[in-house]
């Protein structure tokens, strides 16, 4: 409960009579004993025991019927809505004379009326200050309630401070550049203050003012680094990439804004999921256009009299240049006409790497291996890369499970949807097999670096958690010559270079296989148009296939549709950890069969093909409440093409050399 303004006139009720008490439900700013305090004259309690002429005593309560919302970012307003409730506190036996205060403080956008809250101890009733939607509707318009309206507000705030001050009062176009960059290498920043806004309903003009105030990112520092200077070049290029993909979706999601949420399932999905498949379309197929750009940068702006602000400003210049509404409309257009959106909330995590399963320790020393384009990474914060890469969950993993983002070196890994590293807030990527299929694709090829891994998730039911089973070892082997990464090694035999090369493999508390794992997400921000908690969904249960090799030319649609098929009609859990192998002898001895199968394959039986596939199809017929998601034919075509690629596989096991044919 926050006033519009103390300087407003008087609340519009009557006032109190002297020898009144009251009792008063307070929801903003008042919760602050201090704020209290210095509007009433008196301050308040949470003990009876410590109740004295100065302290009133108060308990916290709920107030059913009403919503909390802030279309301001500066007061709180309860409106009524009758599947919500106000989290607050009731203050007891107010005098008559503080009351007065509290009346003029509240000023004359609330009117109090007596409500009913319920307390630990029972209902009591009480005096609250609420807002009626008609005056809402009149100060804020019909959509005060809506979150998307207060966020874009917020940006518009930030958007006013850049202006402050960057180059106030310069209307040149150079320094609408100059205003563009500053805020795209605010990125995160942003994000994190939305984000901030979602949880607390409000940021304050200082709040925002103390994390926009920030020095300006440089690389000046690394021209004295002599370790550092021969990759400046290389990095400098994936600025200039990078940027111009941002710049290609921030114009998608300007012009394109209504068709592309239609395009989403929902609002528990990654928001630029569509726009940037859009926008990677677009820029992957203008790699000459792309490539004059960067080159023509370099070429005119040594980086020992240019700074990283420049380099963002000329990128940002050039999108402009590349992007045309028409073909960005063709590129949405061809997205809109392959949609195959389903029901589980799906997600992907890429793995690049130029040293493979070395990119880490200690494997890298051990191999004695060395990244000459990129040092490993080892400077890819100090070129705010980790800032400007926050659409495609950009980050540099190590493995350590350290969160820190000083230098590091290891792969270069995106999750598109990923919001926070040290938080594990996400939110999925998509529900649509080929829109996943296309973004890891897109995202594989736009960048330079030689592919390694992927990782799949798939968000569980909630009636599946607590419930999974081992997945059959039969499966296990179909899965892995599905996307295991089946390779001709050196002696012409093949073998599953992902268990064969120890990268799925750990050795901790004992040996594990890191095929599989279930874990939580959180996607929530805060509270939605109809509940002030989060809802039931707000924290996931995601599996999350970790077995598959990342390559440039290989579908994995048919993969995903078998993983979601088995997901519904086996609930498969963890496989396998050391727990799950101490725990079982029959368990231990598939693994050690499944690994010696890995290192000298041998052809997959044609009943066990048909088993699983027929199990991954009675999956995604079911998924919707015994009813299939997708069409028929999709399903068929999906569960064609994955037993083609069995096939393929065994011939290969029986005859490496020989051409595959289906």
């Amino acid at each position: 409960m926050d006033a519009s303004d103390p300087r407003i006139d008087a609340a519009v009720a009557p006032p109190p009579c002297e020898s009144q008490v009251f009792n008063l439900f307070i929801y903003g700013s008042l919760r602050d004993v201090h704020v209290f305090q210095s509007v009433s004259g008196l301050g308040f309690t949470l003990s009876r025991s410590r109740v004295d002429e100065h302290r009133v005593f108060a308990e916290p309560a709920f107030l059913s019927g009403y919503r909390r919302v802030t279309p301001d970012n500066v007061y709180y307003y309860a409106v009524r809505n009758e599947t919500s409730r106000i989290e607050g506190i009731v203050i007891h036996r107010l005098p008559a004379a503080a009351m007065k205060q509290i009346d003029w403080y509240e000023g004359k956008r609330y009117k109090r009326e007596t409500v009913t809250v319920n307390t630990a101890t029972g209902p009591v009733d009480c005096q609250a200050y609420l807002a009626s939607v008609e005056t809402m509707t009149r100060h804020f318009g019909d959509r005060f309630h809506v979150n998307l309206i207060h966020e874009l507000w917020l940006r518009k705030r930030i958007e006013k401070f850049i202006r402050k001050h960057t180059r106030p009062g310069d209307r040149t176009a150079d320094a609408d550049l100059e205003r563009r960059a500053e805020r795209m290498l605010l990125a995160t920043t942003e994000r994190d203050l939305v984000i901030s806004h979602y949880r607390s309903d409000a940021v304050s003009d200082y709040y925002l003012e103390r994390e926009l105030q920030r020095p300006r990112p440089s690389i000046r520092h690394l021209l004295d680094d002599a370790e550092a200077r021969p990759y400046i070049e290389n990095y400098l290029v994936l600025v200039v990439r990078q940027v111009l993909l941002n710049e290609l979706d921030e114009q998608m999601q300007s012009h394109f804004r209504f068709e592309i949420e239609r395009m989403l399932p929902s609002e528990r999905y990654f928001k630029r999921s569509i726009s940037l498949l859009a926008a990677l379309l677009i820029i992957n197929s203008s790699t000459a256009n792309v490539r004059l750009i960067v080159e023509k940068c370099l070429a005119t702006m040594p980086y020992e009299k240019y700074d990283l602000i420049d380099y963002v400003k000329y990128a940002i210049a050039a999108a402009d240049s590349l992007f045309d509404p028409r073909v960005a409309r063709a590129g949405l257009d061809r997205v809109a006409s392959h949609l195959q959106g389903g029901l589980i909330p799906l997600g992907a995590e890429i793995e690049l790497s130029n040293l493979g399963r070395a990119a880490v320790e200690p494997a890298r020393s051990a191999f004695k291996v060395f990244d000459p384009v990129y040092n490993g990474f080892k400077y890819f914060a100090d070129f705010c890369m980790d800032i400007l890469t926050w659409k495609l969950g950009g980050y540099i993993d190590d493995h350590s499970g350290s969160t820190d983002m000083a230098r590091r070196s290891g792969f270069l890994e995106f999750a598109p949807g990923r919001l926070s590293i040290a938080g594990e807030l996400s939110r999925p990527a998509t529900a649509d097999p080929w829109v996943l299929n296309q973004l890891v694709h897109e995202i594989t090829k736009f960048y330079d670096v030689r592919p390694h891994s992927l990782h799949l998730s798939f968000q569980m039911f909630k009636r599946q958690v607590g419930k999974q089973e081992v997945l059959p070892l039969s499966f296990v082997k179909c899965l892995l010559a599905l996307g295991g990464g089946p390779e001709v090694r050196y002696g012409g035999r093949l073998w599953v270079s992902r268990m064969g090369n120890d990268e799925i493999k750990q050795y901790g508390y004992g040996e594990e296989l890191v095929f599989a794992r279930t874990s939580r997400r959180k996607w929530f921000l805060g509270s939605d148009e109809f509940a002030v908690r989060p809802p039931v969904q707000a924290i996931a249960s995601v599996h999350q296939y970790k077995f598959v090799r990342l390559e440039r030319r290989a579908n994995y649609e048919p993969l995903i549709l078998c993983l979601k098929g088995l997901q519904v009609a086996c609930n498969p859990g963890d496989y396998v950890s050391a727990e799950q192998l101490r725990a079982s002898s029959r368990l231990r001895k598939e693994y050690n069969e499944l690994k010696a199968w890995a290192d000298d394959p041998t052809p997959i039986a044609s009943q066990t093909i048909s088993r699983f596939l027929k199990i991954a199809k009675e999956g995604l017929m079911n998924e919707r409440h015994r009813r299939p998601v997708h069409k028929l034919h999709y399903i068929e075509w999906a569960l064609s093409a994955a037993d083609i690629q069995l096939r393929m596989f065994n011939q290969r096991v029986t005859n490496p050399d020989a051409e595959p044919s289906p």
